[in-house]
């Protein structure tokens, strides 16, 4: 029995981070953080993951229930998050870096939040295949499997987190000319992304109205 949740939970991670692939999302957090300070960026990714986390643990548990309460489908849900990140990968390509007067003042108040929550939590970390990926694996009779879905997750998040934080070595490392293709880079893989999440949802639209 136990070599079989090992197993699983072994299944549910490489899931996780295959969709997740918090490596490759490391340029995309040192993009919309470039402006803010060592600290600020520490709460952004602490916010992020805590929000991801959360997002995954509701749909793992409820996430059925709560797309038939708003009536909401997965198509729909996938087409969304292709436009989100359609329009992050864009930005990434074609805008420049932001200015040191964006900065933000935590005293003042943390409108970095919205950065934390999308796209960084929604749809980076925790998006429609990943939401969807989530909910198959804890649809299950068998309770401990959800619970070992939440926490291979909370593992994954751990590791983003921590990905997060050393982003500023990496930089150091590689360079910022370097790290300004990375970013440039990563935006249009994300922009590509973005359209082949959202025409998936459209021709899974397709089909269920066909039916």
């Amino acid at each position: 029995m136990t070599g079989s949740y090992i197993g699983f939970a072994t299944a549910v991670f490489m899931g996780f981070f295959s969709i997740v692939n918090p490596i490759a999302n490391v340029p995309v957090f040192l993009d919309l953080t470039d402006y803010m300070t060592p600290a600020q960026r520490r709460q952004i990714a602490l916010k992020s993951v805590i929000v991801a986390f959360i997002i995954i643990v509701v749909f793992s548990v409820a996430g059925n229930s709560i797309l038939h309460l708003f009536n909401i489908s997965l198509p729909a849900l996938r087409i969304t998050g292709g436009i989100l990140l359609f329009v992050v990968g864009y930005r990434m390509i074609l805008e420049d870096k932001p200015h040191p007067e964006k900065r933000i003042d935590t005293k003042e108040g943390d409108p970095g939040i919205s950065v934390a929550v999308t796209p960084l939590a929604m749809p980076l970390m925790a998006g429609p295949g990943t939401i969807t990926t989530a909910m198959n694996y804890a649809a299950s009779a068998d309770k401990w499997h959800t619970v070992i879905v939440i926490v291979v997750y909370g593992v994954l998040c751990y590791i983003a987190y921590l990905l997060f934080l050393s982003g500023g070595h990496i930089v150091r490392i590689l360079g910022n000319n370097t790290m300004t293709v990375i970013t440039k880079m990563m935006g249009l893989i994300l922009a590509v992304l973005g359209v082949q999440m959202l025409l998936a949802g459209v021709n899974e639209g397709i089909r269920l109205g066909s039916q």
